[in-house]
């Protein structure tokens, strides 16, 4: 089962659009630009990281900080836990 939830998401990761990227960014108050978002869409898109696994999720988080800052890859971060916690997924991450 695990690994059809990593296929989703990868599959979710890979159909993020610019547009997307930063409506969520606007739901979660994540300050974003519209450049910032179009490196990031580009980095997880070309990325074969694997969301469910502690090493790549902290690799993308380093990208992330290096695209905008340490402080918004933090609250990303922070967003992405609760996210877990709120849909019964903890056992997997």
């Amino acid at each position: 089962m695990k690994k059809v939830i990593s296929q989703v998401v990868k599959q979710k990761i890979r159909n993020l659009s610019v547009h997307d990227l930063l409506e969520q960014s606007r739901e979660f108050n994540v300050p974003l630009t519209k450049s910032q978002a179009t490196e990031i869409v580009a980095f997880l898109k070309n990325s074969n990281l694997n969301p469910l696994d502690e090493k790549d999720r902290m690799k993308a988080l380093k990208k992330l900080a290096q695209i905008t800052d340490p402080k918004t890859a933090q609250k990303v971060n922070k967003i992405f836990q609760e996210m877990i916690k709120e849909n019964g997924l903890s056992h997997w991450f």
